[in-house]
């Protein structure tokens, strides 16, 4: 039996075991061997190597549009990006990628066109895995449904979760320490609703027989065996809901209770029509807000401010991290820096490399000579 019969058999017996307390157990030692053997699968995957999918990053951050084949995804994208591309045109190899650059706030944004998904991209099935790959690398996914097909929303979540991608969720709150001997040591800062003995069975499975076991939070078996893996990828999402000019307006009350079905705000929801380009610069809005970019305006000396190309960093980078992102020799000739804006106390205020800057900051470097 090879690793993907394995797979499936395992699945079965879960999808077969009800889970009460009796199988609580038993339920916690198969998801903890499923994620082993799929973690198998995976690597077996990336060292058979194959035609998988690779993205070279560019830009300040990489969004990736996840959808359904025909919810409108390449005619946003050339809505976005003033691309040129015709629908299905993209071709991602390991050696090429062309996606598009969004431009907003200052900001260079890659936009990546992830080729529609199907059910059961995420066991293989046409190329699901190499093309659900490349979502792992994105900063931002822009999940784009269609207005008349909202449900599709819950089977891209299952696929995304099947790919280890956990979407809007905090990685687990679980560290674990091993050891030489003395076997397994389960400490917990809030109560448990999972037995010692099944954490102790997920431990093993995952090969820690001496192991310090520290847990704050009340862990499900998903998110403890999640906290032991180091396959996961956490990436914020966001909604889209395209083709809303084909619908009557009364039809948008149906739309939004389907939304709220899934724990989605409508308000929260970007409604657009990528075809008539409707709604497309509060979606632009909104990738940046949840990006968590900032723009830095550099006084540079004998040229003044810059206002035309700001430098984009993270929310919470400090002035270290910004010299670090410019590159050169700054880092070594660095003395101080003049701050003026939100993070600053008062105009041309003197800095470390330690300080926070906050968004519009304008940041003037003073450097060794």
């Amino acid at each position: 039996m090879g690793l993907k019969e394995e797979i499936d058999a395992i699945e079965e017996e879960i999808a077969n075991t009800p889970y009460n307390k009796s199988t609580e157990a038993h339920i916690g030692r198969l998801k903890s061997k499923l994620a082993e053997k799929k973690e198998k699968l995976e690597n077996q995957s990336s060292a058979g190597g194959g035609t998988g999918y690779s993205v070279e990053k560019h830009g300040d951050a990489t969004v990736a549009l996840v959808g359904f084949p025909s919810v409108g995804k390449s005619s946003l994208l050339n809505s976005l990006t003033n691309a040129e591309s015709e629908t299905g045109s993209y071709e991602f190899t390991t050696l090429d990628v062309n996606p598009g650059m969004l431009k907003h706030r200052g900001a260079n944004i890659q936009m990546l066109d992830v080729p529609g998904l199907i059910e059961g991209a995420a066991s293989g099935r046409g190329d699901g895995q190499q093309v659900l790959a490349v979502v792992r690398n994105a900063d931002l996914i822009v999940f784009v449904l269609s207005v008349f097909e909202i449900d599709q929303y819950d089977r891209l979540q299952e696929e995304l979760y099947d790919i280890n991608i956990r979407v809007d969720r905090e990685p687990p709150r679980v560290t674990v320490r091993p050891k030489i001997k003395d076997g397994i040591k389960i400490t917990s800062s809030t109560e448990q609703e999972l037995d010692e003995g099944t954490i102790s069975d997920v431990l093993r499975d995952q090969g820690y027989v001496n192991a310090d076991l520290n847990l704050q939070e009340n862990v499900t078996i998903d998110r403890l065996i999640d906290g032991l893996m180091d396959n996961r990828e956490y990436i914020p999402s966001i909604t889209c809901v395209n083709k809303v000019d084909l619908i009557d307006p009364e039809y948008k009350e149906t739309v939004d209770e389907q939304l709220r079905e899934r724990d989605l705000d409508p308000e929260e929801v970007t409604f657009i029509s990528a075809e008539v380009e409707r709604g497309l610069d509060a979606l632009k809005d909104r990738i940046w807000e949840n990006l968590g970019l900032i723009r830095v305006y550099m006084n540079k000396p004998g040229r003044g401010i810059d206002w035309d190309e700001p430098l984009v960093i993270e929310q919470g980078s400090t002035v270290g991290e910004a010299i670090e992102k410019l590159g050169g020799e700054m880092e070594e000739r660095f003395r101080f820096a003049r701050v003026t804006g939100p993070s600053a106390t008062h105009d041309e205020q003197q800095v470390g490399t330690d300080h926070v800057l906050e968004d519009e900051d304008v940041l003037k470097l003073i450097l060794r000579r």
